[in-house]
Parts: structure tokens; sequence; C-alpha cells
């Protein structure tokens, strides 16, 4: 593994960092004091082609590699973790299901609005009752008597982008008697009749990438919008997870380098007893595990993203890389936000400071997309074969 990155891969990175810095940071405050959605600087993201950096040029995309989404992710969620979920979500929750399951059609109607930030895409699994067990879940897919279409009901939740969302990849159980395996994917139009928008959460952090729960109501699902075959949801939804996860344990490693590089700045400002607060040597300790910690998810991170290239033409899974990546790039950023609110002290549960921001906006990361206790039974039931 080349642990050293492209002229290629520096040029996006320092392009991504200064839009990022320059046009991100500076509006990151008051989106999350008014959880008011940002679309002019995510339209100047899909300008730039972060929307769809992995999809290909014909549908609209960057046609750039895994690496290169990681590099992205990392300095847009660095600017603020909000804007990188809605960039997250768009890239792999719901361009790659589709341009890896979907037909030509979809790819050309779909994604390539998508991907090209012309239209925004969500992906709704969850339901109130229904998060890590998808077996479980009550919305049902019927089919018509004709065949033609599909009549869809149900409730889904927590749904990033979903407000706003034009498209949207939805799973509902087609023969709940298989329960996982009775689960099939559609991709739906938001402006037709049958979808209702529900409340939009009050969350913690990551407050302007806007999340909300749906309902479907006699909704009329063409059976062109079926992605994939019946039956074939639990599989789709599963191997964008392993996608999602790298983008969010990119997320989570923006975040926690904002946090630390605010820390050192504080520590090389901050006076007490007569010395900055860096030379104290319970200070220094801090930060030297927040920075080995920060190094090693790095690595986990490229190592997934590696795994995830290589698929490309192996089509084997990376899941387990994934799962180490985003648990403990996850984790790593909960404990770097919050001794760096700690090293600031009082200013660090102020809202002056943007540090208390990244603590909340760390805590999602180990979360969504599988809590970091899915991840741990991910990685032990691959190992030990235990399924």
């Amino acid at each position: 593994m080349d642990l050293h990155l492209s002229t290629e891969h520096l040029t996006i990175r320092n392009q991504v960092r200064r839009f990022a810095q320059e046009v991100i940071a500076p509006v990151a405050a008051h989106h999350d004091e008014t959880g008011e959605f940002p679309h002019e600087t995510v339209a100047q993201m899909g300008e730039l082609g972060l929307m769809g950096i992995e999809v290909p040029e014909v549908y609209g995309g960057a046609e750039m590699d895994c690496l290169s989404y990681v590099l992205a992710m990392e300095e847009i969620s660095k600017a603020d973790a909000a804007h990188g979920v809605i960039m997250s979500v768009n890239n792999s929750l719901f361009c790659h299901g589709i341009l890896h399951f979907g037909t030509e059609e979809q790819k050309q109607k779909y994604v390539r609005p998508v991907a090209s930030g012309q239209a925004i895409g969500a992906y709704a699994l969850t339901e109130p009752m229904s998060g890590s067990d998808s077996g479980s879940m009550r919305s049902r897919a019927v089919l018509s008597a004709d065949g033609d279409h599909y009549v869809l009901n149900g409730r889904k939740s927590w749904i990033t982008s979903g407000p706003v969302a034009d498209f949207m990849v939805v799973f509902l159980m087609t023969a709940p008697e298989k329960q996982q395996r009775g689960i099939t994917a559609f991709v739906i139009q938001t402006d037709q009749p049958g979808f209702v928008l529900g409340k939009t959460e009050p969350k913690l952090g990551i407050r302007a990438s806007a999340t909300c729960e749906i309902t479907l109501e006699d909704y009329v699902c063409p059976v062109q919008n079926r992605i994939g075959e019946e039956g074939q949801g639990f599989r789709i939804a599963m191997t964008v997870l392993d996608a999602g996860r790298i983008g969010i344990a990119s997320q989570a490693l923006g975040i926690a380098e904002a946090a630390y590089e605010a820390s050192i700045q504080y520590c090389r400002e901050r006076e007490a007893f007569g010395q900055f607060i860096g030379q104290f040597q319970m200070i220094q300790q801090k930060l030297a595990d927040m920075k080995t910690r920060i190094e090693a998810s790095r690595l986990l991170i490229y190592n997934a993203a590696l795994a995830k290239e290589q698929a490309k033409t192996s089509h084997e899974r990376y899941t387990v890389e994934a799962a180490m990546a985003k648990l403990f790039a996850s984790e790593t950023a909960m404990w770097v936000t919050t001794q760096a609110v700690q090293i600031h002290g009082g200013m660090g549960y102020s809202r002056e400071l943007p540090v208390e921001r990244y603590f909340r906006d760390a805590k999602i990361t180990e979360i969504y997309e599988g809590t970091s206790e899915i991840q741990r039974l991910v990685i032990a039931r691959a190992e030990t074969d235990l399924r």
C-alpha cells in the first residue's frame, strides 16, 4: 500500500480544502444555529463535482477514485460535518446503489441529476420500529394485478436530506414472511402523489443536514423503478452501507482533525500559571493521543478506500475494512472532541467557539449507517464466520 498521495490526489485535496475553508467554514455556525439547509453552498459543491465523485462522467459524475472521495469528504467535514453528510448520502447511499444494481434508464434518469448537483438524493431504510433489525420493517410494496406498478405504504424515519430530496431510494417488504429476504428496493420521486413529508428532526448535531420522517400513502411506483429484483433489497442496502461507512469514517476524521487543530491553536494562546497550557504534560499527553488516534483512523480509512477500489475489478466485498474504518474513526472523533472541549475548559463549552459544535457533530458518527455495536458485530462475525 503506497502511503504517499499522488500529485492528482494532492491537487484535489488542496482544491477542496480551499473551497471548504473559504466558502463553507464561514457559514457553518449560521446554518448550525438556524438549521437552514445550505442550498447555495451545496449547489457549489455540485458544480465542483463533489456530489458524484466516483460516478462515471457519462452519468454526470467526476469519475474519480475512492481515495479522492475520502480526501474530499475529510476536507468538507472539517469545515462543517453537516455539509459532509449531505455529500456522503448523495455519493454513497443514493448513487452507489443505483449504479451497481439499477438499469441504464434509472442511471440516466436519477443518477445523472444527483451526481451533477442539479438534484438531491436520499436513502430511506430505517423505520420508527426498525433500525438495525431491517427484517422487522413494516412498510409494504404490493404488486398490482396487471404487474404494471407497485403500491407503496409505510413510514420511514431519520432520512438525511429528506425534506429537500428530489429522489429517494426506499426499501419495503414485498414478501414479509421472508423477513430480510423479502425486502425490495425502489427509487421514487418526491413530487408524486402519496409522498408525504413528516416532521423534521430537532437534532443534537449536523443540524443543517435536514433529517425527517416520510410516509408513503398508496404511492404508485412503476415496476421500472424497482432496483434489482424482488427480494434483493437487503443485499442492495448492505452493499450501499459498505460504501457509506467509508464516507462516514471520513466525515468523522474531518471532525476530529478540526477539533485537534483548534486545540493546538488554543494551547499556543492560552496561558495559566505563567506559561502556555500546551507546556503542561497532561495537556501534551492529550494532544499526543489525539494525534495518534487521528492518524490511525486515516490509515484504516485509506485501507478501506483501497479495498473498495480493488472491488471494482474483483467484485469482492470490503465489508470488514469499511466497518473497521467507521468504528475506529467515529469513536476517535467522539474521543478527540471530548478532549478538545476539556482542553478549552469553559470556552470549550461556549458556543462562541466551534469546539462545542464539533463535539455535538461527532456523536452521530457512532450511530448512523450502523452503530458502533453493529460494526463490532459485523467485524467479529466475518472473522469467526459465525453468521
